[in-house]
């Protein structure tokens, strides 16, 4: 009979692996790589991300690896746009490609007449001529299917081509309207063949197990997982939680001891680490997970108490103040208050480094 974990015991076997147990020294490509990637729909949040992650980072690490095309910003899991370590792109790409088909859908009547046999040739042209921001890619494709819906024809590449996005000497790295070019010519790395998607299960284990397979499903955006991890079955460990559910694992990845401390932590938005299971009580609990999510669905700063998400964070900045304000789901103990107050301030003086004060307040 597979072996029981508690929540607790999932907890901390993930906060391991999100290196949110104790900051570890670690170089970007790397910690990237066992992160499962980075849900980079903006360009600032990877930054924080890897600040509470990684000892000593600093956003120079990051900028660095981006220009020398060790990491990529670009679309993958779910159909959303990532920073992956390049090898992992190259291996992930294809096996994702179910996912970006199916996306296509949510166009609906705005796909009449589009030719998805026809558009990715003229727009990989296009973009090899130099890269290009989605509006003058779109209005260049409007002159060649000029009774197709522009924003059908920008979808329609983002979803069939592989792109990446090209970095600037902007602070966080990208501006607000970014190019993109064909991800191959970029990195100067093909895409592996085959559309198997089971190292990106193993990755997936790796970075954020133990998992059942709905787990593995939600996090990637594929389906039909279940017959993956029967194929793996022999090489993984598998494990009950305390609803019955398999789970399965790396056998030799970490799976601290449930009484492991966990220190306060702040994640930015759209951190993957309160997306990547179908069960998010090892993270967060049901009844507070709908305020992590706005109306347009953007995903909210969180912070972690004891391990677990306890409330909302938020900066802003006032001339030469930068402050940030802690929402708590219930009221937080002084010892909390003071480890996520120092958190706070430590975080505000990497993201605001020319603010003359920095300060952090507790709820409205």
């Amino acid at each position: 009979m597979a072996d029981a974990l508690t929540l607790r015991d999932l907890n901390r076997a993930t906060l391991a692996r999100q290196m949110l147990l104790a900051r570890e020294r670690v170089g970007v490509v790397p910690a990237v790589e066992r992160l499962g990637g980075m849900q980079a729909q903006e360009p600032r949040p990877p930054f924080l991300g890897l600040w509470s992650r990684v000892e000593g980072f600093a956003a120079a690490d990051l900028l660095a690896a981006l220009h020398d095309r060790a990491i990529v910003r670009a679309t993958a899991m779910r159909g959303t746009l990532h920073l992956l370590a390049t090898g992992d792109y190259a291996a992930f790409r294809r096996p994702l490609q179910p996912v970006l088909d199916a996306g296509l859908k949510v166009l609906g009547d705005r796909a009449a007449g589009l030719d998805t046999d026809r558009v990715p040739p003229v727009a990989r042209e296009l973009l090899a001529e130099r890269p290009r921001t989605f509006t003058e890619l779109r209005d260049l494709l409007q002159e060649r299917f000029p009774d197709v819906n522009e924003r059908a024809l920008g979808f329609a590449v983002r979803m069939l081509l592989p792109l990446a996005m090209v970095p600037t000497r902007d602070r966080w790295g990208f501006p607000r309207t970014a190019e993109f070019t064909l991800a191959e010519e970029w990195t100067g790395v093909a895409l592996r063949p085959g559309a198997e998607p089971d190292g990106l299960v193993l990755r997936y284990l790796a970075a954020f197990g133990p998992a059942s397979v709905a787990d593995a499903q939600t996090w990637s955006g594929l389906r039909g997982l279940g017959e993956v991890f029967e194929r793996l079955r022999p090489a993984l460990r598998t494990f009950r939680d305390e609803n019955g559910r398999e789970l399965f694992d790396l056998p030799d990845a970490p799976r601290p001891d449930p009484d492991t401390p966990a220190p306060a932590r702040l994640l930015p938005e759209f951190d993957s680490l309160v997306l990547a299971h179908a069960d998010r009580s090892r993270i967060v609990a049901d009844a507070h997970r709908p305020a992590l999510t706005t109306r347009n669905l953007r995903v909210r700063a969180t912070f972690l108490w004891d391990g677990f998400v306890a409330g909302l964070w938020e900066t802003e900045r006032r001339r030469k103040a930068a402050t940030l304000r802690l929402r708590p789901f219930a009221p937080l103990g002084g010892d909390a208050v003071a480890a996520l107050t120092a958190e706070g301030e430590a975080l505000l003086r990497f993201a605001e480094p020319d603010a003359a004060e920095h300060g952090v307040v507790v709820g409205d």
